[in-house]
C-alpha cells in the first residue's frame, strides 16, 4: 500500500511536470504567445488570428509529433535493453536507424549520382518520410529471417552491429559522391526536427506508434520473464524465437514511425528507461513500460522546448539538445546507479 501510495504521488509529479512543460512549449518560441491568448483559443474565445495561426499550424503539431516521439523511443528503449541486458542498448542498436538512414541517403543521395533527377516537391514532403519506412522495414525484415538462424540474443546483438557498420559504410560512400544540396538536406534530416507535421502526417505516426504500444503492451509478461536471464524465460515456458520476433515488430513500428517522420533523435531512448527504474526502484515491466512512456514524453517536450527557447529566429536541432540532456544522465546513472 505505502509502494502503491508513492508510485501515485512520482506520477502526479510526472503528469505536473507534462503539463508545465507542453505549456511552456506553446508559449515560448521566436514570438512569445500570452498564456490568456492561448486559453481564448483553445476554448473557442477571442484570440488574434496570428495567435491562432501560430499555434494550431505550428506549435500544436509539433508538440503532439514531440510527444509521441518520445515516449516510442523510451519504450522502445527499454525493450531493447531487457532483450540484450545490455544497459546502453538503444532503439537503434539493431540498424533500424540505419536503414532508414540508408533509404534517405538513396533518395536523397542515390538517385542524383545516376543523373536521374527527382521533383524538389518530394523532398519536403511524403518522400523522406516513405524512403526512411521502407529503408527501416528492410532491415527488419532482414533481422527478422537471421534471428530464426540464431541462438541467443548476444548472436542477435552482434549481427545488428554489424549490419549498421556495413550500412553505415554505404552511407559515407553516397555522401562522398553526392552533390553539396542533397548532402544538405541529408544532413539536416539526421539532426531530427519535430517542425510542422501534417495532420495526415501526424494520424499515421499516432496509429503506428499505437499499435506499437500495444504490441509492447502484450510482450510485458516475456519481458519480465528476460530480467532473470534468457535461460530462466525459458524455462518458463517462453518461446524465445517468437519473443524476439514480437518485440523487433514493436521497436520497429515505434523507432521505424519516429525516424521516418522526425529523422533519428539520440540518447533519449538509452537514458529515460535508466531514469524509470532510478526513480520507481523497480523492474517489474508492468510498472516501467507506462512509466518510461510517460517520462519520454515529458523530457522530450521538455528538450523541444530548449530548443526553442527565445532569443533567435531558428530552432536548434532536437538531437543537440536530446545529447546536452541525455549524455550526462547516461554517465551519471552508470557511475551512480545499482538500479541499472
Amino acid at each position: 500500500m505505502k509502494k502503491e501510495r508513492s508510485y501515485n504521488t512520482i506520477y502526479i509529479l510526472i503528469f505536473a511536470s507534462l503539463l508545465i512543460f507542453t505549456i511552456l512549449n506553446l508559449v515560448l518560441g521566436s514570438i512569445i504567445l500570452p498564456i490568456g491568448e492561448i486559453f481564448n483559443a483553445f476554448t473557442g474565445g477571442d484570440a488574434p488570428r496570428v495567435v491562432n495561426d501560430i499555434l494550431f499550424s505550428l506549435r500544436v503539431p509539433k508538440a503532439i509529433t514531440a510527444l509521441l516521439a518520445g515516449a516510442a523511443l523510451s519504450v522502445c528503449g527499454l525493450q531493447m535493453q531487457t532483450l540484450f541486458k545490455n544497459p546502453l542498448a538503444d532503439p537503434y542498436i539493431l540498424g533500424i536507424s540505419s536503414g532508414a538512414g540508408l533509404g534517405v541517403a538513396i533518395f536523397l543521395m542515390g538517385f542524383s549520382a545516376f543523373g536521374i533527377t527527382i521533383p524538389s516537391t518530394l523532398f519536403s514532403n511524403i518522400g523522406i518520410a516513405a524512403s526512411a519506412w521502407i529503408g527501416a522495414f528492410s532491415v527488419t525484415l532482414l533481422i527478422l529471417l537471421v534471428s530464426s538462424r540464431l541462438k541467443d540474443n548476444i548472436s542477435l546483438l552482434i549481427f545488428g552491429i554489424m549490419l549498421g557498420s556495413v550500412i553505415g559504410a554505404i552511407i559515407s560512400l553516397l555522401q562522398y559522391f553526392s552533390a553539396s544540396n542533397d548532402l544538405k538536406i541529408f544532413v539536416m534530416w539526421t539532426m531530427g526536427s519535430f517542425s510542422v507535421l501534417s495532420p495526415v502526417k501526424i494520424w499515421i505516426m499516432f496509429i503506428l506508434i499505437l499499435i506499437g504500444f500495444a504490441l509492447s503492451i502484450y510482450n510485458i509478461k516475456d519481458l519480465n520473464a528476460l530480467l532473470m536471464g534468457e535461460a530462466y524465460a525459458k524455462s518458463l515456458g517462453v518461446n524465445m524465437e517468437r519473443t524476439r520476433r514480437r518485440i523487433l515488430i514493436a521497436t520497429t513500428l515505434l523507432a521505424g514511425s519516429v525516424t521516418a517522420f522526425c529523422g533519428p533523435i539520440g540518447f533519449i531512448g538509452i537514458a529515460v528507461p535508466h531514469i524509470g527504474r532510478l526513480i520507481f526502484r523497480n523492474a517489474d515491466h508492468r510498472v516501467l513500460l507506462p512509466a518510461t512512456a510517460f517520462l519520454g514524453a515529458t523530457i522530450m517536450i521538455f528538450a523541444d522546448t530548449i530548443a526553442q527557447l527565445p532569443g533567435h529566429s531558428g530552432v536548434i536541432p532536437i538531437n543537440t539538445v536530446s545529447a546536452l540532456i541525455g549524455v550526462p544522465v547516461i554517465l551519471f546513472i552508470i557511475l551512480k546507479s545499482r538500479f541499472i
